[in-house]
């Protein structure tokens, strides 16, 4: 008896909806938004580009999608140090191992958010935006005359920087070893550059 041919089983929605965001995130990350096309989405998840368009509407979509997830999660976590009772040293020193292991762990999660925040952060809320608990520690910390930098806008863009611009470098491959290794020495600049006083405790 002849059996009659089994139907090709069809696609499941959720993963094939994972397996683009997950593509998409290393190719934006690679290539940037502008650099990547929806042949280049469909290559690399094994789908026809006709296929994209039954889970988003364009690149862009993904783009703001992931963007949304990514540094909303970033936010949170932020939010959950400042509310932690310790010295502020402690609390840069556990921002700055975030984003290092952020770094190290997540590698083109890091670089998407770094590198395309300009196009996207003017649509996240202000609850939702990773400068709010950042900038919520600053003030605390200055009004516990922790810190000798009044303006907590600046504060925050002062203490970022001292993190962030290495692990530009870090990208175009001009420090080696993992940012872990460099947590210490970052912490140390960013106390440094923030004027960290002696009242601190």
């Amino acid at each position: 008896m002849t059996r009659a041919p089994q139907a090709a089983r069809p696609r499941n929605g959720a993963s094939t909806r994972a397996s683009i965001e997950k593509a998409a995130l290393r190719l934006f990350a690679e290539k940037g938004v502008e650099g990547t096309t929806i042949r280049d989405l469909a290559l690399a998840v094994g789908v026809a580009d006709a296929a994209l368009y039954r889970y988003f509407a364009s690149k862009e979509e993904i783009a703001s999608e992931l963007f949304a997830t990514h540094y909303g999660a970033l936010a949170r976590s932020i939010e959950e140090i400042g509310a932690r009772a310790l010295p502020f040293a402690d609390l840069i020193a556990a921002l700055i191992d975030l984003l290092c292991g952020l770094f190290d762990d997540a590698p083109d999660v890091f670089s998407f958010i770094l590198l395309n925040q300009h196009a996207h952060l003017r649509y996240i809320r202000d609850e939702a935006n990773a400068m709010e608990p950042l900038r919520g520690i600053m003030r605390k910390a200055h009004a516990r005359g922790e810190i000798g930098i009044e303006d907590c806008d600046l504060a925050a863009a002062m203490a970022l920087g001292a993190v962030l611009q290495p692990c530009v470098f870090k990208l175009y491959g001009r420090l080696p070893g993992p940012m872990r290794d460099r947590a210490g020495d970052l912490t140390h600049a960013a106390l440094r550059v923030l004027r960290l006083t002696t009242r601190s405790s």
